[in-house]
Formats: structure tokens, sequence, C-alpha cells
């Protein structure tokens, strides 16, 4: 069991959430604007909120009463945001290779790294530097180097939105493949609901800094309590289901 317990204030915007959940992802979903991108740079900690607690588990991350802020690489979570943030000047296989250990020799990081990189359904693009590649590919780069640090959280911003259509059924299934297997907490921001269905997971809708609903998608579907929510699942009623 895993819980992500937030109560911030963010200049207009406030965030009062608490999530929690097994060995299966955790979807986050909402409209434009509530909220989503924010919570997961405030959880990674990209973003250092004025007031308020972030904890993962038993571990307090930050508390501005008891003043604790933990620095991003403290926190051992994985974080890919929708800019993926390559490095340039690097290979696709040194951008990998760059979430391991400086201690590690070069060598055994470059194996590791294209191991990775190959898992993701990249191995054909190691030698390629980003500008190179296309959007679904620099995806699969920013994957690879998040999960190569073997976090204890994963959080995804819009993984796969980059992508033609085969090429996200294909990382759909390799992403939740992983996923299972390590049993990785994750929490996948997405707006397409055929991504929530691949990777077998739960729900959690944000609209204006809270989350007003949790569930399996049948469940959301069945009884969905705002119109977002009615909407977003209307595909799993409706004749034209993805």
């Amino acid at each position: 069991m895993w819980r992500v317990s937030l109560q911030l204030g963010l200049g207009r915007l406030s965030l009062d959430v608490s999530l929690e959940g097994e060995g299966t992802p955790l979807a986050l979903v909402g409209p434009n604007g509530s909220g989503k991108t924010t919570l997961l740079r405030t959880i990674v900690g990209a973003h250092v909120p004025a007031r308020g607690i972030v904890q993962v588990g038993e571990q307090v991350l930050f508390s501005d009463e008891g003043g604790i802020s933990l620095p991003p690489e403290a926190r051992r979570i994985g974080y890919v945001p929708q800019g993926y943030g390559l490095f340039p000047h690097l290979s696709a296989v040194d951008n990998v290779a760059f979430g391991l250990r400086r201690d590690v020799p070069r060598a055994e990081r470059r194996r590791t790294a294209l191991k990775m990189l190959e898992t993701m359904g990249g191995g054909e693009i190691a030698e390629r530097r980003p500008l190179e590649l296309s959007g679904g590919e620099q995806q699969r780069v920013a994957l690879a180097r998040c999960l190569i640090t073997d976090p204890r959280m994963l959080l995804l911003d819009e993984p796969l939105a980059s992508m033609d259509v085969g090429a996200r059924r294909t990382l759909r299934a390799q992403l939740g493949g992983y996923l299972a297997e390590r049993g990785v907490p994750a929490i996948v921001v997405t707006h397409d609901v055929r991504d929530v269905l691949a990777l077998g997971a739960r729900v959690a809708v944000l609209e204006d800094g809270k989350i007003v609903q949790q569930g399996t998608p049948e469940e959301l579907a069945a009884r969905p309590l705002t119109e977002f929510v009615a909407e977003f699942f209307y595909p799993l009623n409706g004749e034209d289901n993805p």
C-alpha cells in the first residue's frame, strides 16, 4: 500500500489531495488547469510551495511547519515531464545512462542503459541525438532514463501523448508490463481513456485543485459525479468504445 497526501497553498490554486493505491498505477485525469502537472512537480520537488505538507507513505517530503523540504534527488521519485528534459548534446543511450550513479564504470552504464532502452523498444535509436528523434522516440528515451534509476515511485505526465497510434499501443503494453512486474507505484497523467484501460489503472479525478472522485474506470463510468467524469468515460458506455 502506498499513500500520497498533500495540503498545499499555491497562490490562486489550493491543492487538497489524498491518493492511495496498491500494485496498480493511478491515472490522474482532469480538465486543463485543474492542477495535474503542479501536483506532480510538487511531489517530485521541482515546485516548492509556500505552505502545506507533502507525504509519500510514511515519509514527509515537505512541511512548512516542520521546516522540511527534501531536494528532488533525495526523494527517489522518477518523473517524466511533458517536455522530456533530454540533453540535446547526448545520444539517446547516453541520456538514459545519465540517470545512473557516476561511480559505476562508463562501459557498464552504457550496457545497462542500452538494455533499458531496448526494453522500451528504442534499441535502434541508441546512438542518435534528441533532435534526430521523433516526439515518440524522445518519449521512449525519457521513460527509459526515468525507469533506469529504479525509483520508489513514478510520476508520468502524458507519457504517451506524442506517439502515433501503433507506437502508443506498443508502449502502453511495455509500460504496463514493466509496472506490473516491478510493482512500482505510479501516477500517470493522461487525457486518453484508452491509456487508463490499457494500464489497468485506478482513477483519480482532479478538478479545481481537489480530488472529486476516485475508483475503477467502470465505477466512474457508471456513477459519474461531475460533467467532466461523465464525458471522459463516455466511451465505456457509448457505442463508439475505443
